[in-house]
């Protein structure tokens, strides 16, 4: 197999942004990043769990798709074999009898169809020997390709403990090898989608040839348009299977192998579903010297519930459905035969190894940590609300994860709506202060009449040589609140910064740290706290890449900013190789000059001002605006 892409991936076209993707994900898989705008799947950190799939209600969760690799093999004249889930019973359920399913599989052009719970029986028994003879050794079933690399991944201690055993699925195709020689094709067809990267592991994806799940199944059933009502009753071609039917059930593979499930003498623990297998593996891990008990894990609620299935609920009334089919197929089955054939097949070698791989980040620092705390507003222990909101365990995790670069603090609730809490309040106190200054305006419009004209003149002034300016210009006070920006700026920042420049021109009184990301303001931050500039930086921006320059114009006080959309026409235009120190000097100095204009424009207007502001300093004025 020569497919490259990986099992799961985000379309971007359909991803909404909503994070389901990231709260669910078990191993932190996948990344949130400024600069992105939508989250990305990492492969090598994966485990193919497929509960972001099932989490995205946009479908913007997609995976490797095998169809037209199977209609291409079906085509080719070459014989192929069907090997399928017993968990048949529990997705086909609007079937009425499992021998139409069978035909059905046979009209869509495969030469045999077996069922993979003689698989089940064979590995069971394997199983058996396996934990009868394990000397005191504890191990964990490797039946689930998820739970493998999940342990690879992040708990490689414990490969050793991986009992080494093929899948079901690896030993049926091994069986049909056998049986048809291998020049036939085989095709898996099941409820996990993981099992897609498993086969490639065997005969360099020889032995499985491709993987269907029952999602595409019927997606190709209603392509060539094969029903029920047209097709006769057909059965699985031999070996058939026993008990290994039960095999979707979580201790279905145990009663395949004869383990007892009672808790006072069996010897395995079952473990199905995210929350029971997490804490199982960390169990194993820390505490098999008390529990002494091998472990039998599948990440799903047993294969009946796998993310390859059309729907993932009705667990119960699934379990009942998998039941009557075993039972159905184990009144009609040939026990000397069933025996006769675990003789001979058992003879084949179904042993397996494993590579660790492990894809732990270390922890962050403390400081980074604590760092990003700050930011998201939980500096204090007692501020930890541990709400699970992100998606993560607790606050200190979700810090962690941000630290590592894979996750940004706008995932936070509580920090998103804070921050536009304030930003809605900074608005009302700007406009009532706005008003109340306004008033105070027109009762002294007399008295200050030239100086207000003086100040309109400056201000006039002011504004055009900012809006003729092709890059973006910006100046802030201490506090990351803007003075003065012009219209590039609020262009390069986008849809929503125009919106607001709508109802306050200029973005005055608005806060820096809403608007830009966190490495672009901690720059300006930097540059007030030691008064030294910061030249010519690219910064990765949504879909551009910015050249930011940032000054000091009073020291500890106030500074500015000239930004470049380096993907502007304008911008693009220019010969920026020859050209680029000349345009940000000029760009410096008009600023400066701005800046100084501020400053004068400030003195000269101050007695007028003063005047004003003490009569109605009281009612006006807050510590705020005193800052």
């Amino acid at each position: 197999m020569t497919e490259t892409k990986p099992i799961f991936y985000i379309n971007d076209q359909k991803c909404r942004n909503s994070y389901s993707c990231v709260r669910v994900c078990p191993v932190n898989a996948i990344e949130v990043r400024a600069q992105k705008e939508h989250p990305t799947i990492i492969p090598q950190r994966c485990i193919g769990c497929g509960l972001c799939f099932i989490a995205c209600s946009p479908g913007a969760i997609e995976f490797r798709d095998s169809r037209e690799n199977v209609k291409k093999l079906l085509s080719s004249g070459r014989k192929t074999a069907v090997l399928v889930a017993p968990s048949i019973a529990s997705e086909f359920d609007d079937i009425t009898d499992y021998r139409k399913f069978v035909s059905m599989l046979r009209a869509l052009g495969f030469t045999y169809v077996h069922e993979n719970s003689f698989g089940v029986d064979l590995i069971a028994a394997k199983y058996a020997d396996l934990f009868n003879n394990a000397e005191g050794k504890y191990y964990i079933t490797a039946n689930c390709p998820a739970i493998v690399k999940l342990i690879e991944k992040y708990h490689p201690e414990l490969v050793p403990n991986l009992a080494p055993l093929v899948s079901p699925m690896i030993a049926t195709a091994m069986v049909v090898k056998e049986l048809y020689g291998d020049d036939v094709a085989t095709v898996y067809i099941g409820p996990c989608i993981d099992n897609k990267d498993e086969a490639l592991m065997y005969r360099g994806g020889r032995l499985v040839d491709e993987i269907l799940t029952f999602i595409e199944l019927r997606q190709m059933f209603e392509e060539f348009d094969i029903q029920e009502r047209v097709v006769k009753m057909s059965e699985f071609d031999p070996p058939y299977g026993h008990w290994g039917a039960l095999y979707p059930l979580p201790a279905g593979i145990l009663q395949a192998a004869g383990i007892r499930r009672d808790i006072a003498v069996s010897g395995v623990i079952t473990a199905a579903g995210r929350e029971d297998v997490i804490e199982g593996i960390n169990d194993f891990e820390k505490y098999i010297d008390t529990i002494r008990h091998h472990f039998n894990m599948f990440f799903c609620h047993g294969c009946l519930l796998g993310p390859g299935m059309e729907t993932h609920n009705e667990r119960f009334k699934r379990r009942a459905l998998v039941r009557l089919y075993a039972e159905k197929r184990v009144s009609k089955l040939d026990k000397k035969q069933w025996e006769k054939d675990m003789e001979k097949w058992s003879k084949l070698d179904f042993s397996r190894n494993f590579n660790p791989n492990d894809q732990r980040i270390p922890e962050p620092p403390e400081e980074a940590i604590n760092e990003v705390l700050k930011i998201v507003g939980k500096e204090n222990p007692d501020e930890e609300l541990d709400c699970g909101a992100c998606g993560y365990q607790s606050c200190r995790h979700f810090a962690a994860t941000v630290a590592k670069g894979l996750a940004v603090p706008e995932m936070c609730h509580t920090y998103n709506l804070r921050n536009k809490q304030e930003y809605i309040e900074t608005l009302r106190q700007t406009n009532r202060k706005l008003a109340e200054t306004k008033r105070a305006l027109k009762e002294s419009e007399e008295l200050a009449m030239r100086e207000k004209e003086m100040a309109q003149s400056a201000s006039d002034m002011m504004n055009n040589m900012l809006e003729k300016l092709p890059t973006g210009v910006v100046i802030v006070d201490n506090n990351l609140k803007i003075l003065h920006s012009n219209r590039s700026f609020i262009n390069i920042l986008g849809e929503d910064a125009r919106a607001i420049s709508e109802i306050i021109p200029g973005l005055v009184g608005a806060d820096l740290k809403t608007l830009m990301p966190f490495n672009v303001y901690n720059m300006f931050s930097f540059v007030l706290k030691e008064d030294e500039p910061v030249v010519s930086k690219d910064i990765h921006y949504e879909d551009s890449m910015l050249n930011i320059s940032i000054f000091p114009i009073k020291k500890n006080r106030m500074c500015g900013a000239i930004i470049r959309d380096l993907y502007s026409p304008e911008v693009q235009g220019e010969e920026v190789i020859n050209r680029v120190s000349d345009v940000i000097e000029k760009n410096l100095e008009m600023v400066q000059k701005i800046g100084f204009l501020l400053g004068e424009g400030a003195s000269e207007t101050e007695q007028m001002l003063n005047s004003i502001i003490e009569s109605y300093r009281k009612k006006s004025l807050g510590p705020r605006h005193n800052r």
